[in-house]
């Protein structure tokens, strides 16, 4: 069977920062606990051996020296006490026993468990009992007064018997002493390994610090160096420049999502270039279409201007002369020529006022509304006094305007307002104005017929009409010119659909002149339009 595991490079080059992070914070805190469990266990078996020498060796041995003190002080006593017969030499032979008695109790105490010890104690009181019973006890209860008589053969078994407790308190210390010096060898050596363990221990806390470091170099700090310097040598304009993905498996994903923005990026920018591309295209073309439109403006100014007016006098003066010499259907005929070249004249030069709207009239002063709608009215003063109109309107504001062209705004929407009324009702007409947010919202209302909700986009095209021209009068221009006046002055206007009495128009102006408005140095005017100036 094959196996299907990946490579072991393979494998750690798919681990994530996380990872990296917790197995190397295992590893790190594993080798810790190892090395802390060992500084651990050599510190408390060095305080045990210490504890041992000093509370158990050491006492030990000095209640040997002193154990031996009270035997020969026993000696001592009875040996004099043999020689003299003065019973104050007795006391040391007492003292002895007393001190004896004590010294091998606190022995028992300090070998608890030291069996070897245990039994060269044990021999020590056996050599001393078989001398105190042989030779002490009887010394020292003899008469006083008068030396003890001892033969040569009983002083001499005493000696050999105290020979004999002198060998077994050698016999003693000296397995006392090797035991304080082979425990006070394991202390050094253990406090030797114990400065060897806590070396170790600093050594690779600093390793494992170094190599926490450098893997932290290594494996974060150097990738995200590199993405952050790739990510501002592309935020410098070099979109082509790759990212290299380096570091963990993560980090390299990183990378890649990164790239992949950078790569999209460049798409959406040769995207971007090309579209560009296509609006200087057109922008080009529009440049064209406006310098023909301001061409065909010169030419219906001037040169369609000249023939219908000798069209439209001539028709006129045919009319004046030969009306009622011909036939009815011949002065009919000539009445559609008249009133057909008057429309056509008024509807060129309401179509050359409407192309004038931000090409001509482009002078943005500071404008008194109020000031512009007093003089709408008196304008309008014959048709307003026709209809019987009442006009009211709220204090308007000063806005930074074209003049001309807030004349002919008001002009269509007041005139509108008149000329749209109901039969028989005197129109009643109120212009409204209020600030919010930075804008001036106007509103015209009125009385008069109104205009149905399906009709209220419709109303805003050039030359739509609602009604035919007998019923109402004109070229169904004045909304169309109104729309493009208010949004050149960066406004919108509408229909409100929510007045159902009549109607109610609303628009917008910037409470504020807008940057694109402000006055610059004006290029001189096209040929065209210097033309078209001359020729009205």
């Amino acid at each position: 069977m094959h196996d299907r595991r990946p490579p072991r490079g393979r494998s750690l080059s798919l681990w994530t920062t996380r990872r990296w992070l917790r197995v190397g914070a295992s590893l790190s805190l594993a080798v810790l606990a190892v090395l802390g469990v060992l500084g651990f266990w050599v510190l408390d078996r060095t305080q045990d051996l210490s504890t041992d020498l000093v509370d158990v060796r050491t006492p030990a041995t000095s209640a040997a020296l002193r154990l031996e003190s009270a035997l020969v002080n026993q000696e001592t006593g009875t040996r004099g006490y043999a020689l003299t017969g003065n019973p104050e030499l007795l006391e040391p032979y007492r003292q002895g026993l007393a001190d004896q008695k004590t010294q091998a109790d606190r022995l028992v105490q300090l070998l608890h468990g030291n069996n070897t010890a245990l039994t060269d104690l044990a021999a020590v009181e056996a050599a001393a009992a078989v001398w105190q019973r042989e030779v002490a006890e009887p010394i020292a209860s003899a008469p006083t007064g008068a030396p003890v008589v001892q033969s040569a053969e009983s002083a001499a078994a005493g000696k050999t018997a105290f020979d004999r407790v002198r060998a077994e308190l050698a016999r003693q210390q000296d397995h006392l002493r090797s035991d304080r010096a082979a425990a006070r060898a394991d202390l050094i050596s253990t406090m030797r390994l114990r400065n060897w363990v806590f070396a170790a221990i600093g050594i690779v806390i600093v390793f494992l610090t170094a190599l926490i470091f450098e893997g932290l170099r290594r494996g974060i700090t150097r990738p995200l160096e590199q993405l952050g310097s790739d990510a501002r040598r592309i935020g410098a304009g070099d979109f082509d420049h790759p990212i290299a993905a380096t570091g963990p498996a993560d980090l390299r994903r990183l990378s890649a999502d990164i790239d992949s923005m950078r790569r999209r990026l460049v798409e959406e920018l040769a995207f971007t270039e090309q579209a560009r591309l296509r609006l200087d295209a057109q922008a080009a073309d529009l440049q064209r279409s406006n310098t023909e439109l301001e061409q065909f403006a010169y030419v219906a100014s001037h040169d369609l201007q000249e023939p219908l007016r000798k069209v439209s006098s001539f028709t006129q003066l045919l009319q004046r002369r030969y009306g009622g010499q011909l036939d009815a259907r011949a002065d009919q005929y000539i009445g559609f020529a008249v009133d057909g070249a008057n429309r056509m004249q008024v509807l060129i030069n309401d179509l050359l006022d409407f192309s004038r709207v931000g090409r001509v009239h482009h002078n943005h002063q500071d404008v008194d509304l109020e000031g512009v709608l007093d003089r709408t009215l008196d304008v309008l003063g014959d048709s307003i006094a026709e209809a019987d109109a009442q006009i009211t309107h709220d204090p308007l504001p000063t806005v930074f305007a074209d003049p001309t062209q807030m004349g002919m705004l008001w002009q269509n929407l007041i005139g509108n307002a008149v000329k749209f009324r109901r039969p028989d009702i005197p129109p009643r007409i109120h212009v409204s104005a209020e600030r919010q947010s930075g804008l001036y919202h106007f509103a015209v209302t009125d009385n008069g017929i109104g205009i149905a909700p399906e009709f209220a986009e419709k109303v805003f095209v050039i030359f739509q009409r609602l009604h035919t021209k007998d019923a109402y009068p004109g070229s169904g221009i004045g909304l169309a010119m109104c729309k493009k006046i208010v949004e050149f002055h960066g406004g919108t206007i509408a229909i409100d659909p929510h007045h159902v009495e009549g109607t109610r128009v609303v628009f917008t102006l910037d409470a504020e002149p807008a940057e694109a408005l402000l006055p610059s140095t004006p290029a001189g005017p096209t040929p065209a339009a210097a033309a078209e100036e001359e020729a009205r």
